[in-house]
Parts: structure tokens; sequence; C-alpha cells
């Protein structure tokens, strides 16, 4: 009876029916190996690098020539640079243009990020909380220092909702108090949980579609449609988590409720 269920069980893996949608977020070395160190080369490295030729590709190389009737890459460039230099007059105000490099950069990377992880066989590094929880961490810290450089002691108004009657106000010190630090937890989580969450479902489809052959018609549609809804996800998700940002820093800027 052992032998008969160890030949099946190497029946099914044989098939094609073990779908593991989480090893495609493994970080392996490049080169050989299994061991990761801090001084390790990693796919995570390779999409990280780019992602960063990409942006440069887009910014830099499209838009070097600044001709008067621009291009189709010099016209992205500058539907980039100007959607982003809005979103933040918009949210944080003329105050918070000087800052507006910091959010471009952030916003630049997610979102490039974001759409060269649907490449197929590449690889998701905004999926991975290591890295969603530096830049919001990254975000947290500044505008918190932001914050008490700008306005001191008086920073500390955030917390305390004046519009409230008098003995509401403590609880709700407490309440934003908390909400204050949990951003970086919701920050981060929403933008790699979205991420990771998508590209499982993608790897389940694409499983099932290999195991039925000819009869993958339905896997295929599923495939096309959730792929499609990724690459939605994949622009939203760069937009809230820069929209938050402008939003924080807002806070920083305007403690005062």
């Amino acid at each position: 009876m052992a032998d008969t269920a160890a030949e099946t069980g190497t029946e099914h893996a044989e098939s094609g029916l073990n779908i593991h949608p989480m090893d495609q977020f493994e970080v392996l070395p490049l080169f050989g190996g299994t061991e990761v160190h801090w001084y390790t080369p990693t796919n995570a490295m390779l999409w990280m690098l780019l992602t960063l030729a990409a942006i440069t590709a887009l910014l830099v190389v499209g838009s070097s020539r600044q001709a008067l009737v621009p291009g189709r890459g010099q016209s992205m460039a500058e539907l980039t640079y100007g959607f982003v230099h809005k979103m933040v007059e918009d949210v944080a105000g003329k105050e918070g243009l000087k800052y507006f490099p910091y959010i471009m950069t952030i916003f630049t990377f997610i979102l490039f990020a974001n759409l060269l992880a649907l490449i197929p066989m590449s690889f998701s590094t905004t999926s991975h909380i290591a890295v969603t929880a530096v830049l919001a961490l990254a975000v947290f810290i500044s505008v918190t220092v932001i914050g008490f450089v700008k306005h001191g002691p008086k920073f500390l108004e955030l917390f305390w909702v004046k519009s409230a009657p008098l003995a509401l106000r403590p609880v709700l010190a407490v309440i934003e108090l908390i909400s204050y630090f949990v951003r970086p937890l919701s920050h981060s989580i929403r933008l790699a949980g979205n991420l990771m969450a998508g590209h499982a479902v993608l790897k389940v489809f694409a499983g099932f579609a290999g195991v039925l052959g000819a009869g993958a018609v339905l896997p295929i549609v599923a495939i096309a449609a959730i792929y499609g809804l990724e690459l939605l996800v994949a622009v939203i998700q760069a937009y809230v988590f820069a929209i938050l940002t402008c939003v924080y820093l807002n806070d920083a800027l305007h403690p005062s409720h």
C-alpha cells in the first residue's frame, strides 16, 4: 500500500498536478548555490536594478532631446512628471512641492517594479514585505522628522482634535496616536499583499492550464482577465502608495486639525 501511494504521488508530481504558486517569490542567488548572504547577488537585486534602468530610460534618455514636439518617450516622461507634480501640489500644497523629487522617485520605482513583474519569468520585488516595509518606514520617518523640524512640539497637535468635545479629545488622541504608528504597517502590507495575491492567482491558473492541456480554454481566459486586472493593480498600487505619502506629508506640514 505504501509503495502504491508513493507511486501515485510520483505520477502526480510528474504530471504537473503539484502547483506551488509561492515558489515564484523565493529569493535565489543569481550564480548557483542555495545560500543567500548580505553580499550575494540575487534575483531580487537584479530586478531592482532593471527597474532603475527602466526609469532611467524613460525619464533621462526618453526626455534627453527636449524636442518642441515630443516623441512617445518624451511624452510619457512629461505625462508622468506632470501627473505626480499635480498630485503633490493638490494634496500637500505648494509647500509640499520641495519634496516632489522624493515622491516622484517612490512613485516611479513602485510603478516600474510592478509593471516589470508582469513579464513572464520575472521577479516581483514589490511583493516582498522587506522591500515595501523599507519604503514605508522611509516615508514614516521622513514625514515625522519634517513635522518636528518645522513645528517642534506643535506637531503633536496632529493628535489633538480641537473640533471634538473636550471630554472626547484624550480618547481621540490615543486613537490618532495608534493610527499614526500603524501607518508604516498598512502602507507596506497593502502594496505587498496585493501584488503577492495577484501573482499567486496567476500561477494557480497557469498550473491548471498546463494540466488540462487541450481543455485549458477556461483557465487561459481567466489568466487573460486576471493579467488585465493585475496591470490595473500595478498602476493603482503605485498611485495609492504615492498619494498616501502626500497625505502623510500634508499632515506633517499642516498638523493642526
